[in-house]
């Protein structure tokens, strides 16, 4: 018996068809565009069978390390990054699987974040002591990071820092239904979108904001969210770090992206290095 599908629907699916295969067209041409336009701006490093991005800019100790907020990258730090360079030596870098970083095997564990952080820094021999900075979920890193390496980590900052059960613009980043904008990013949906996800100040940091592969760690890394601040609240908690460990906590008038955001992020940082400095 032969199924009857009436014209309109058949006219309807016709076009959903056509319309999706223009925008897997668009989305792959679009993007390898990107690939030109923006190459990774530091150098990759192994860390056990993958590779991470790191960037780093500007001489002096202490070392400033970069952590960025949630499906960030290390140009989300492009304004910070500029302002610090005059001031000591400064890294940015991509977790895994985000921005120029390669993926690796297996899926996310927030717990594994610290440690290639640490054998990143240890391959590129970028100097300690570190003043780690994160903002959002990154924060919830740092403080990670500097629980479980206290005699390498000078101070600690803390910006937007997450609170458990309490909202966050940061954990908000990919909408109500973060796992879905892969697939949408795949056939060019989200370049058609409105949403936070476009507003990065750096267009390379918005350019992967459109990246199936990017969106795709970056849902896993929000899937996590609440694992990643028990971890960080374990370990010392977001708003605190070993009592040896100077730490500052601040919450950003406005986005990291946005001039007001990033200069409160410098004048925090900034006042963080010379206190090392003071004491050392």
């Amino acid at each position: 018996m032969r199924l009857y599908v009436p014209r309109p629907l058949r006219a309807a699916i016709a076009l959903v068809v056509l319309l999706a295969l223009a925008g897997a067209t668009y989305q792959g041409v679009t993007t390898s565009l990107e690939r030109r336009r923006y190459p990774h701006p530091g150098r990759r490093e192994d860390v056990g069978g993958h590779q991470l991005q790191i960037y780093c800019t500007g001489t002096g100790t202490p070392t400033v390390v970069l952590e960025a907020p949630a499906a960030g990258l290390s140009a989300s730090w492009t304004r910070v990054q500029a302002a610090l360079t005059s001031l000591s030596r400064v890294c940015s870098y991509d977790r895994a699987g985000l921005g120029w970083s390669e993926r690796g095997d297996g899926g996310f564990h927030p717990a594994l974040v610290p440690g290639e952080l640490r054998a990143l820094l240890a391959s590129t021999r970028e100097p300690a002591p570190y003043v780690v900075a994160g903002h959002g979920l990154g924060a919830a890193f740092a403080a990670a990071f500097a629980t479980l390496y206290p005699d390498i980590t000078a101070a600690v900052v803390l910006l937007d820092a997450p609170k458990p059960n309490h909202p966050s613009a940061d954990r908000a980043i990919l909408g109500p239904m973060p796992e879905a904008m892969p697939w949408l990013a795949r056939v060019g949906v989200t370049r058609l979108m409105k949403g936070p996800w476009g507003r990065d100040g750096d267009p390379a940091a918005r350019a992967f904001m459109h990246r199936p592969d990017h969106l795709t760690r970056a849902a896993q890394e929000l899937a996590a969210w609440d694992e990643a601040v028990r971890l960080a609240s374990a370990l010392g908690g977001t708003g605190s770090a070993p009592a040896s460990t100077p730490v500052t906590a601040l919450d950003l008038p406005a986005p990291l992206t946005t001039e007001q955001g990033a200069e409160a992020a410098v004048t925090a940082i900034r006042q963080a290095v010379t206190r090392v400095r003071r004491v050392r």
